[in-house]
């Protein structure tokens, strides 16, 4: 894919729908800091972050939607997308679709409310890394640092406790290839980490409910 068509195709993953809701779609792997390869579906978050500015700023946008399918990618980009949407004032609702994986699931817990589809999944995992990896205590503790950063976000935007959300992790029984646990949609909400099983309806529905409250507390 040509570099220009890419940059088309990331462009559509920020809508601004005719109504008075910004729609945010987060699909395939977050891009971070290294550009991915051509035949990647990415979202890049430097295309994200200056769009939810826009949107924070823009006083004709009551509300943001935010659609989920992505297997992770870049833990710092996803995890400044994530602390962007909790710092917004104008509510937020996420609603996942098929993949929450990794540092998708910050993302999804980082709205006001969440929901997910019944066939949807979220995998917890640890921390991983690619590439060379310089086999020093400095290195094991910054990833702990880097563990605790996300654990801690997660457990504070959700229902779901820090012990809890780190015994899911750690989990040896589950994946047969790594540690950690995969969660179907009503399992990620009895756990407490998403609020709702419901589709775009329910979400949508539920988007405007907490608008209407915003609206009345401004008033």
């Amino acid at each position: 894919m040509a570099e220009s068509q890419k940059n088309q195709t990331e462009k559509e993953n920020i809508v601004e729908l005719k109504t008075n809701i910004y729609l945010l779609s987060i699909i395939g792997e977050v891009e971070g800091h290294e550009s991915l390869g051509e035949r990647t579906k990415a979202t890049r978050y430097e295309h994200i972050l200056p769009a939810l500015a826009r949107a924070e700023e823009d006083k004709s946008i009551d509300g943001l939607l935010i659609l989920l399918n992505t297997v992770g990618g870049d833990v710092e980009a996803g995890l400044a997308i994530a602390e962007m949407i909790a710092s917004m004032r104008k509510p937020a609702v996420s609603l996942v679709l098929g993949g929450g994986h990794s540092i998708g699931v910050p993302l999804a817990v980082a709205a006001d409310y969440s929901l997910i589809v019944p066939s949807a999944t979220m995998v917890i995992h640890p921390v991983r890394t690619n590439g060379m990896f310089i086999g020093v205590a400095q290195t094991y503790r910054n990833m702990e640092k880097t563990q605790d950063r996300i654990t801690g976000f997660v457990s504070a935007h959700s229902g779901i406790t820090r012990e809890r959300l780190e015994e899911l992790m750690l989990d040896t029984k589950t994946l047969v290839k790594d540690v950690g646990t995969m969660l179907d949609g009503p399992q990620a909400v009895k756990e407490g980490l998403i609020d709702e099983v419901g589709g775009i309806a329910r979400a949508l529905e539920k988007l405007n409910e907490l608008m209407k409250n915003a609206a009345g507390t401004e008033n």
